[in-house]
């Protein structure tokens, strides 16, 4: 025989905090790569990609130039050809110090050279007796 006992109707299970929980973190990821794909298709995202690129394989030559001893013998070009410079230029600026030292000493010379014929005309009497 069989038990007559009501049953009771069948209500679904309340969702619990951490399957709604779930289901925004899954809609939220959702979100998110769809946000991503579509940033992936603009230029702006390619022009950046292809900019990154450059910069990484830049780093990887010049990191090789290091462990190759290339930079070593660029820097020491570089260092010479910068000692040879200040050299030229130190030569440069001896000649125009010699050459402004002339100018203002010859300049002092015809100022001392004013300053004597101006007292020498002061000294001479203004009549003389004869």
């Amino acid at each position: 025989m069989e038990e007559n006992t009501p049953k009771e109707p069948e209500q679904p299970e309340k969702e619990s905090l951490l399957d709604k929980a779930k289901k925004l973190a899954d809609k939220a990821d959702d979100f998110i790569d769809e946000k991503v794909d579509k940033l992936k298709q603009t230029k702006a995202f390619e022009k950046v990609s292809e900019a990154y690129e450059k910069a990484e394989d830049f780093v990887e030559d010049k990191v090789e130039e290091i462990k190759s001893g290339e930079a070593k013998e660029k820097l020491k070009a570089f260092a010479d050809k910068a000692e040879d410079k200040a050299e030229e230029t130190v030569s440069k600026a001896k000649k125009f110090g010699k050459n402004l030292a002339e100018k203002a000493a010859d300049k002092l010379e015809d100022i001392a050279e004013d300053i004597r014929r101006k007292t020498k005309k002061e000294e001479e009497p203004e009549n003389p007796e004869a």
